[in-house]
């Protein structure tokens, strides 16, 4: 692409207290290969040295822009202040979490795409995160998607887990890049406070644009326990939202049985993930007022009765296959020494008769 026609892309990084990692976040930016660029940082009222590592930055180069709040704001309200100072003159939109990095490429390879597909509202592309990559599913070299088909892919599909990283769906905002128009259209771009409102955000565009992406890893996600993602995973804020998003897009994608079956689906998963926290975890507070609320103002509000029989029928499930099941009440009731939470012989026991079963 020819420098003196590239589009002008918007960088933003949110961020609060990110000295840690926001060093190596700005060298990815700086370090692109596409050179018309503007990096917008905006310090979230930060209390380590986030706020002195922008400034030194700032100051070597004029294409960053580095804004400081008077108050400080909730992660999707400081994304959302990010997203709204972008310039008038901006194309696209890339955001760089602070604990991220984006591979020199990455913003080449992203406006390319874009730029030949004027449908395309979103781009996306494989992630690292740690030694998985994320974001499979496409069919190379189908660079288009049509939005419709993307919604009900994201929407139908079972995901897919590995080492806990979930590997389909849209991506997150350090492996997407939006058009910026888009972008402008709403004060608050992430339409919700989940910290999954960044897949809503997909779900809006998505209904009146197409998804592009780029068969290369762009991006890297780094994984720590601070992290975003981390926090969201240790009190299961993905359930609530996939339901919260189905019941406010999916009419847009799905047609009215298609709809009705997914919503029945996700809460029946919904509760059976939180009657198994009942009956054999030990949650505190947080976890069961995140939940309790959350299916509250979605219109199901969580009973014993539904606890209950949401255990009854998983128990039933469980019995088609007994030996998974002891084994999964072994290690909730009887944690040994071995990794797997199984004592040495009771766990000798159970894969011996697991194998004259599976033999006979």
């Amino acid at each position: 692409m020819n420098p003196n026609s590239e589009p002008l892309v918007s960088v933003v990084t949110p961020v609060y207290n990110g000295a840690q990692y926001l060093r190596e976040c700005i060298e990815s930016v700086l370090a692109q290969t596409y050179s018309n660029w503007e990096y917008i940082i905006v310090n979230n009222c930060s209390t380590d040295g986030t706020l002195q590592i922008a400034e030194e930055y700032a100051r070597q180069d004029d294409r960053m822009r580095l804004y400081s709040n008077d108050t400080f704001l909730d992660i999707i309200a400081n994304h959302n202040r990010a997203f709204r100072l972008i310039s008038r003159q901006s194309k696209y939109c890339k955001q760089v979490s602070a604990d991220d990095w984006i591979f020199p490429e990455c913003l080449t390879r992203m406006v390319t795409v874009a730029e030949a597909n004027p449908s395309v509202g979103i781009v996306g592309s494989y992630q690292l995160s740690g030694d998985i990559v994320k974001w499979q599913g496409f069919q190379y070299p189908q660079t288009v998607v049509s939005g419709r088909e993307m919604g009900r892919r994201n929407f139908l599909q079972r995901q897919v887990f590995v080492k806990g990283q979930p590997l389909l769906g849209f991506g997150d905002p350090t492996s997407l890049m939006y058009r910026s128009d888009t972008v402008r259209r709403s004060a608050a771009f992430f339409p919700n406070s989940s910290p999954h409102a960044d897949t809503s955000a997909c779900f809006e565009i998505l209904q009146h644009s197409d998804f592009g992406f780029v068969y290369q890893v762009l991006s890297y996600e780094r994984n720590h326990a601070e992290s975003q993602s981390s926090a969201s995973q240790r009190v299961n804020r993905q359930l609530p939202q996939n339901l919260s998003d189905l019941l406010h897009y999916g009419s847009a994608y799905l047609c009215e049985n298609e709809l009705e079956r997914q919503v029945c689906e996700t809460l029946k998963r919904y509760q059976r993930f939180l009657a198994v926290n009942y009956f054999l975890e030990s949650r505190g507070k947080e976890f069961w007022d995140h939940h309790k609320g959350r299916l509250r103002e979605l219109g199901y509000p969580l009973t014993y009765f539904a606890l209950l029989k949401a255990a009854v029928l998983t128990v039933l499930q469980e019995s088609v296959n007994p030996l998974q099941a002891i084994e999964k009440v072994w290690r909730h009731v009887f944690p040994g020494p071995t990794e797997s939470g199984i004592g040495t012989a009771q766990s000798r026991s159970i894969q011996s008769a697991r194998n004259s079963t599976s033999t006979s």
